[in-house]
């Protein structure tokens, strides 16, 4: 198997360039590798000074003109492209509406589905481009037929390929992930930059959400849907406590509950469910976020749909472990069950499936299964 990068024939690459390092190294080493590298930023605030400043590596002006320093020193054209728009229909009004219903989204993932390899790559495509670059930890593998797979990064504590899981065959096709295939540490890869002269070597990661310029998501949603006071209960539906904004939690939550009521048994309580209709917040012990299945809405695939039962492991959040589960396309819908019960799994999220190494595709859970059902009606 061939590691997409190592085609034979030089390429027009397109290299998306946050201000980060890692986009800038692997813009660096697709360049040296021989491919016809044009470096370019996303704009993807009409107001960039409302994303998140400092030491971010995504999307704010210092994070553009990062870009830019790296591209001159790669000695590659360098572009910035108004994306804003399509950002703010596609991920951020998508992040609020999904946390308005109860959900809890993941905008990385669909930042990566809707602007860097559909906005971005078609617009790459059609001004001639082969393919985009990122600096993501992944691999594509390129199998005698042509095809290609996505598969998890060499270095496990470094891969990513969980928010790359919606990408389907046509999208690898022209993706490059230079970084893939490196068994180095983060702080060699840092060396790397500094021995190529990026500026960024030293930057530190970004974390959180981009678009949320203090981190606090809570008061970035209250801002957005407005406050809205109701009922925290446990599980027989007894007033625990009150909520500004049922919008404000996600399954599984421990901290910031504000009850004032003790559990019976002293233990620590968790958020079970979220209630849009009513506004309210169900809260219990937590044996009852044990999931022993789930559904999963609008599947992508990694290539060809799998076709009938198989085995799989799962990934449930960007940074969780893996699990083992039995899965099935039914009626377009995939259907999971877990061999060991899982906790914390919420609506919204994205399940990705993996085969050894190799991903299959992912989907947006729709609704679990509890081995104890939320019983509150409140």
């Amino acid at each position: 198997m061939t590691e997409t990068p190592q085609r034979t024939r030089p390429l027009r690459v397109l290299a998306a360039m946050s201000g980060g390092v890692d986009s800038a190294v692997a813009a660096a080493r697709a360049a040296e590798a021989g491919h016809d590298v044009t470096g370019v930023h996303l704009a993807l605030s009409a107001n960039p000074q409302s994303f998140r400043t400092g030491a971010r590596g995504c999307c704010t002006i210092e994070d553009s003109r990062d870009a830019r320093r790296a591209a001159d020193v790669i000695g590659i054209p360098f572009y910035v492209w108004d994306l804003a728009d399509r950002f703010r229909e596609d991920v951020v009004e998508d992040f609020v509406a999904e946390y308005e219903a109860g959900r809890t989204p993941n905008p990385c993932l669909r930042c990566n589905e809707k602007i860097k390899f559909a906005a971005l790559l078609d617009k790459a495509l059609a001004l001639g481009f082969d393919a985009v670059c990122t600096g993501h930890y992944a691999k594509i593998v390129t199998l005698p037929d042509g095809s290609r797979e996505l598969h998890r990064a060499s270095d496990m504590a470094k891969d990513q390929s969980y928010v790359l899981g919606v990408l389907d065959e046509r999208q690898l096709a022209h993706a490059l992930f230079p970084l893939g295939d490196t068994l180095t540490t983060k702080g060699e890869i840092r060396a790397e930059a500094e021995r190529r002269g990026l500026a960024v070597a030293k930057k530190p990661d970004s974390h959180d959400i981009c678009f949320i310029a203090d981190g606090d998501t809570q008061g970035f949603l209250a801002q957005r849907l407005g406050r809205a006071e109701g009922d925290i209960v446990d599980e027989s539906g007894a007033k625990v406590g009150t909520h500004e904004g049922a919008y404000g939690f996600t399954i599984g939550q421990r901290k910031g509950l504000r009850i004032g009521t003790p559990a019976a048994d002293g233990k620590p309580r968790y958020v079970l469910d979220i209630s849009p209709v009513n506004n309210t917040v169900t809260v219990g012990p937590a044996a009852a976020l044990d999931v022993t299945g789930l559904t999963a809405i609008k599947p992508r695939w990694c290539g060809t749909a799998p076709a009938g039962p198989g085995v799989y492991t799962a990934q449930l959040r960007a940074h969780g472990g893996e699990t083992e589960v039995s899965a099935e396309l039914v009626d377009g819908e995939l259907q999971v069950t877990f061999t060991e019960p899982v906790r914390g799994v919420a609506p919204g999220q994205a399940i990705v499936l993996y085969d050894d190494t190799r991903v299959v595709g992912s989907a947006t859970i729709a609704s679990t299964v509890r081995r104890q059902p939320v019983t509150s009606t409140s």
